[in-house]
């Protein structure tokens, strides 16, 4: 047994070990992106756009027939006549660089054993040489928020940039905020067949919840206790400095864990997933509460809804005031990541202003997530976290990068996949 788990762990480490290019060198020389059409990211658009950026930073953005450049203004100039530019899109919620190959234990390292663990850093595990990751670059996607799984409290979640050497390196907000998984109406009874019905711990459950919040707030109201790492990780949600972040689809579900952010004092809230948040929409919008969607390529859940319901809902909560970023969990999480530009495109195809339907996968997500003061918009002083794009990045068809910056690091669109393509296009002539 033992020579059979040695054997999967090298197969793990040789098909990572070489997974990812060299991350890209630091930006030593201005760049300036020339009449490309720049979709900002806030809902704003300009034709004929003149993108500038050094060391990292956004220093310019206008229109280009409303400036007058020197030609020394920048080192670099890149044409981008008749293409489009995009601020970096983001994925939530997301286990890329925890999973690599589900079936070898290895590999996997996205949840913990135990219920509430707060004190579980999605970061430490994150590899930044996972080949999944390489895969959903040269769809836009150039930042995750790296977030565990399993328990009632799965644990404490990070954001990173897609193109790094070390975790140390990829963070761009550690410690976002805590993950919770909200207890379920319905459950399965294993004493009746396993017919599912009502939760009949439903109640107790939430009260659990209620009592390690509470207690995790009196420990850190305390000058002086005996030191509780499990306590002293929620911190943050009492202080404001990070986001708790509720996991619930049913409408009694999101009622529920709003009862409960209201009687806890916790500072911030988000859900996760919000299936049924359409029906909760004003309260959401009362209390300031965004919605990370689950993936809407998905069917309805039971017979009388629409058929469409899935591909509306992003309007639906957008039309009503709340803030809505779009994330992909579920089965291939990973390897369906790259699908995120998609689901924002089928947003817009069922009504959603497609600029807003652009901002479900930057700006508003970064909102949620935090980091709207240096990321998720083409303006000036924030990251210079951008591509260029051949067509509509929304469309899976013109959704064909040229270039790729990650804080103004010109990065590698390469991958695995696109050598192979590369090597079997010659091999067969084309």
């Amino acid at each position: 047994m033992k020579n059979i788990q040695l054997i999967m762990s090298i197969f793990c480490f040789s098909i990572t070990a070489n997974a990812q290019q060299i991350p890209a060198p630091k930006q030593t020389k201005s760049i300036l992106i020339l009449n490309g059409t720049a979709h900002l990211g806030n809902g704003k658009v300009i034709e004929n756009s003149a993108i500038g950026f050094k060391d990292g930073k956004i220093t310019l953005v206008a229109d280009s027939k409303l400036i007058r450049l020197t030609a020394d203004a920048f080192d670099i100039t890149i044409d981008a006549t008749g293409k489009q530019v995009y601020p970096g899109f983001i994925a939530p919620n997301s286990t890329l660089g925890l999973v690599e190959i589900d079936a070898v234990k290895a590999s996997d390292d996205e949840e913990e054993i135990g219920s509430f663990n707060p004190n579980v850093r999605s970061i430490i595990a994150y590899n930044t040489e996972s080949k999944v990751t390489e895969t959903v670059r040269p769809n836009g996607i150039l930042m995750a928020q790296i977030t565990p799984r399993g328990g009632r409290i799965s644990g404490t979640s990070s954001v990173v940039q897609l193109d790094a050497w070390s975790w140390h390196d990829a963070i761009l907000k550690e410690n976002d905020g805590v993950h919770l998984n909200f207890p379920n109406t319905f459950a399965r009874d294993w004493e009746n067949d396993g017919a599912i019905g009502p939760n009949k711990d439903y109640i107790k459950q939430i009260d659990e919840i209620k009592v390690f919040l509470a207690a995790s707030k009196a420990y850190n109201s305390e000058k002086e206790s005996e030191r509780n790492l499990v306590f002293e990780s929620a911190k943050g949600l009492f202080d404001g400095s990070e986001v708790l972040y509720i996991h619930a689809n049913e409408e009694k579900q999101i009622v529920d864990a709003i009862a409960l952010y209201k009687e806890t004092g916790i500072k911030k809230m988000v859900v996760v997933g919000g299936f049924e948040a359409y029906k909760t929409a004003d309260l959401l919008q009362q209390n300031n509460i965004g919605v990370l969607l689950r993936r809407v390529h998905d069917m309805p859940e039971n017979d009388e809804q629409d058929v469409d319901l899935p591909y509306k809902m992003a309007r639906l909560l957008t039309e009503k005031g709340v803030v809505v970023g779009l994330e992909n969990s579920g089965d291939m999480e990973r390897m369906n990541t790259r699908n995120l530009p998609f689901l924002a495109g089928t947003c817009a195809a069922y009504g959603l202003d497609k600029e807003k339907a652009l901002q479900l996968i930057t700006l508003n997500t970064a909102q949620l997530l935090g980091i709207d003061s240096f990321c998720g918009s083409l303006e000036q002083g924030k990251d210079a976290t951008l591509f260029i794009s051949e067509g509509d990045a929304l469309d899976m068809r013109t959704n064909k990068l040229t270039k790729a910056f990650i804080q103004g690091r010109i990065i590698n669109l390469e991958t695995h996949q696109s050598d192979l393509n590369e090597k079997y296009k010659a091999k067969y002539g084309q």
